[in-house]
């Protein structure tokens, strides 16, 4: 059962990247957006799609998921920034949400052996 559970688990989670990389290919005038207004170049919408994809698909399946999962996790962290407005709450309802998958990739990651 727990590796059952383990398995539900990342799919779960990989399926909001899977959908994240789906989104900035779809429509990637919105994170381009994001970019731009924190002096990033709108570029980057790109590689963070391919990397969404790519860490989806290695979060499932392997290998590394530990590594994967830990990627995933500072990523996390890192593009939570974007959403750090105040007075907006459904952009902090986002960081807080960042903040809360970031805690459960660690969970997956501290349970793989290397």
């Amino acid at each position: 059962m727990e590796r059952g559970l383990d398995l539900a688990g990342r799919v779960l989670i990989a399926a909001l990247f899977a959908a994240g990389a789906m989104q900035k290919l779809v429509d990637p005038e919105a994170v381009r957006g994001l970019l731009t207004g924190t002096g990033l170049p709108p570029e980057l919408v790109w590689p963070a799609a391919v990397f969404d994809a790519v860490a989806a698909v290695c979060l499932v399946t392997g290998p590394a998921i530990r590594y994967w999962a830990l990627a995933l996790a500072l990523y996390c962290m890192g593009t939570s920034i974007f959403h750090l407005i105040p007075s907006d709450p459904w952009q902090i309802s986002i960081f807080v949400k960042n903040w809360a998958i970031a805690g459960g990739l660690l969970v997956v990651a501290a349970q793989r052996r290397v």
